[in-house]
């Protein structure tokens, strides 16, 4: 081997690209297997580190899980804020076209987040929930400061329960087609799309 590509494959990981790797590979086995059957000596074994070296990054199992929720959390918040000014019609159809694109991209982070509301553990849970709340207030806070919908929505008990109502429908529908589905990204979209404004409708 070339000494130039030796020293690549020794290249130590920063420790912000080795929690991102190890991370990743949780989201792929969470994704695949219950949270009781993976193995954190199996996480360890994939990215290629001791077990003690996994343990430095995240003292236990429930840590190491509940980071890979929050990191799925955070990239689908990041993707799906609303831009200020702009009405929710507008924002729906290209906002659900991002969304749909990362479910694509990350689909064993995405399966892995939901995986989490069916795990054991309470405080796995915990998590999940307060990841599914940002994402509900999220969306209510646009709809707030829409011209269109905020004056007859806002504050609403009816509207929150119609938004937690789609975001499980969305996330139901999402699944679905990622296990193999014939439905097209833009069919999925408008099918979404459609549902949220029914609902407020």
């Amino acid at each position: 081997m070339p000494a130039n590509q030796g020293e690549r494959a020794r290249r130590r990981l920063s420790t912000g690209e080795r929690r991102e790797q190890l991370l990743s590979v949780g989201a792929k086995l969470f994704s695949e297997s219950p949270y009781d059957e993976v193995r954190i000596e199996r996480v360890a074994e994939i990215a290629g580190v001791s077990r003690g070296l996994l343990y430095h990054y995240f003292p236990t199992k429930r840590d190491f899980f509940a980071a890979v929720v929050e990191r799925e959390s955070e990239r689908m918040l990041r993707m799906t804020a609303a831009v200020p000014g702009v009405p929710v019609r507008e924002q729906l159809t290209a906002g659900l076209d991002t969304y749909l694109g990362y479910v694509q991209a990350h689909a064993h982070g995405f399966r892995a987040f939901h995986r989490a509301d069916a795990a054991g553990d309470q405080a796995v849970r915990r998590v999940y929930q307060r990841a599914l709340a940002a994402q509900e207030q999220q969306i209510l806070a646009a709809l707030a400061a829409d011209p269109e919908f905020g004056p007859a929505f806002q504050g609403a008990p009816q509207v929150r329960l119609a938004v937690r109502g789609w975001l499980a429908f969305t996330t139901a529908v999402c699944l679905e087609w990622l296990r193999g589905d014939d439905l097209t990204r833009e069919q999925v979209r408008d099918l979404c799309a459609r549902a949220l404004l029914g609902v407020l409708a």
